[in-house]
């Protein structure tokens, strides 16, 4: 078992936007000279504290990042406040601070941390990109983001919304894929977290993406030097906006890492390549890792890797405060969607349009929307009939089978909806055969483009091919056949 020491200093941000602090962000120094040549990075002996970064995947205990740590002696601590674990949810991208067993599946959290990437009122939406703008952060939204039931159903819907709280992992350009967002229907502090940049001392401003900062009024806290520097990460919070939109900042707290002294700590962290040198030489939610040949590849390649690729890294610092991997885990696009009745129920799995759909209590997300509301929901919560919506990848390739990265359980409604790729040998109009299921399309069938934009049949049949990612809603008409009553094509 990994002994807890205290030594790690570490503050939650949304943890991703550690880049600059990290001293990965941005350097040229070239790829990290290899700590251990001999490359047998498996002998470790663990000394250090365990962490584990990454989105909430189930309750009855917490599981990260597929370790299930007991938190029976644990803290739990949202947005600076100490909480229970009933205020924490599935989707949440949080920190977890303790030990892990040698196993590695199992752990003892002593701390459970999380901090919101953005709080404030939605500007803007832009439906067919799967995105949205709050206080100036790009939010994007995709098959791993859980949505509270206090949202709309729509992503246009969250104009009408008074606010909106974002977490998830951030990409290299500082847009954020959410991976939890809950709507709140009084507007409370205005809060956002990210790196600063064009700094002016002057008029005491500085940016966070594109929302400015005026903090001529602000407490600073925590900063080394006293002063807001480019490349810094902080957190802003304030009450107003001024009258071109900045954000009146009333605090803002320094958000920095520092790993230079946590040599033999241990880190399993999910999240995006923020920076990118080489295979050897990146950071993770800006963490800096290296790799070696001793390093074990998963659901892809070393040469697979570059900027912006979603990822889960598991090792140790080095004496450089490097995360050495001993593994990297390249974490597939959940481009699979299937929604409707449960038509049988199996141990861990469930038949939905006579699609098998293998879920996991550990790596997938399970979330009751329905008026029973369970809480934890598990595969042994479900029955026929339940009305479900389940996200994930084909897996194995062309068997198929859904391998379920989240599960929803919601109160019933008439329409059916798959989202696919369409098999070989699966064109042949008027049908369409997505994961063994017969698409049917007549004269009422609406067709629209990955823009969202309505086309004509034809066009929409001339498009379509082996392959191609499409969307299907309408009505079942068999055990494995649909009628749809819109088609889209997907990006």
């Amino acid at each position: 078992m990994i002994t807890r020491t205290g030594r790690l200093i570490y503050v939650l941000t949304a943890v991703a936007l550690l880049l600059t602090a990290c001293g990965g962000g941005g350097s040229n120094s070239g790829p990290v000279a290899n700590p251990n040549p001999g490359g047998n990075t498996g002998g470790i002996t663990r000394t250090g504290d365990a962490v584990a970064i990454g989105p909430i995947t189930g309750f009855g205990s917490v599981i990260v990042n597929g370790v299930t740590y007991d938190t029976s002696s644990a803290t739990f601590t949202q947005d600076g406040t100490t909480v229970t674990e009933a205020a924490f949810k599935v989707g949440q991208y949080v920190l977890v601070q303790g030990t892990i067993d040698s196993n590695d599946t199992t752990g003892t959290a002593s701390s459970v941390t999380f901090d919101d990437n953005v709080e404030g009122p939605v500007s803007s939406v832009d439906s067919a990109a799967g995105s949205f703008v709050v206080l100036g952060q790009t939010v994007t939204v995709n098959g791993n983001t859980s949505f509270d039931d206090s949202c709309p159903a729509t992503l246009d819907g969250l104009l009408g919304v008074a606010a909106v709280e974002v977490s998830g992992p951030v990409m290299a350009d500082g847009t954020i894929a959410a991976t939890r967002i809950e709507c709140k229907a009084v507007a409370g502090e205005l809060e956002v977290t990210g790196v600063v940049s064009n700094h002016n001392a002057g008029a005491m401003t500085f940016q966070i993406n594109a929302l400015v900062v005026d903090y001529s009024s602000a407490m600073l806290e925590d900063f080394p030097t006293g002063s807001i520097t480019d490349g810094d990460p902080v957190e802003a919070k304030g009450n107003n906006l001024g009258g071109a939109g900045e954000l009146l900042a009333t605090r803002v707290e320094y958000k920095g890492a520092e790993f230079a002294d946590n040599e033999g700590d241990h880190v399993e962290v999910e999240g995006f390549i923020t920076r990118f040198g080489s295979a050897a030489d990146f950071d993770v939610s800006g963490i800096p890792v290296t790799t070696n040949g001793a390093t074990v590849f998963e659901g892809g390649a070393a040469g697979d890797l570059g900027l912006n690729l979603k990822v889960e890294v598991e090792g140790e610092f080095n004496s450089s405060g490097v995360l050495l991997a001993t593994k990297v885990e390249i974490k597939q696009a959940t481009s699979v969607r299937v929604t409707g009745r449960i038509d049988a129920v199996s141990g861990s799995t469930v038949l939905i349009l006579n699609i098998p759909v293998t879920t996991d209590g550990v790596t997938t997300r399970f979330e009751d929307k329905s008026s029973a509301d369970v809480d934890p929901l598990s595969v042994a919560d479900l029955n026929v009939d339940d009305y479900v919506e389940v996200r994930g990848q084909e897996f194995p390739a062309g068997s198929g089978e859904i391998l379920a990265v989240l599960l929803e359980r919601d109160d019933a409604r008439a329409e059916t909806e798959l989202q696919g790729f369409v098999e070989v040998g699966g064109v042949s109009r008027p049908t369409l055969t997505v994961l063994g299921v017969t698409i049917e399309t007549n004269g009422a069938t609406e067709y629209r483009d990955a823009l969202d934009q309505p086309m004509l049949p034809d066009d929409f049949w001339a498009a379509v091919a082996e392959g191609t990612l499409i969307e299907a809603q309408g009505t079942e008409t068999g055990m494995s056949t649909l009628l749809a009553e819109e088609l889209e094509l997907e990006d």
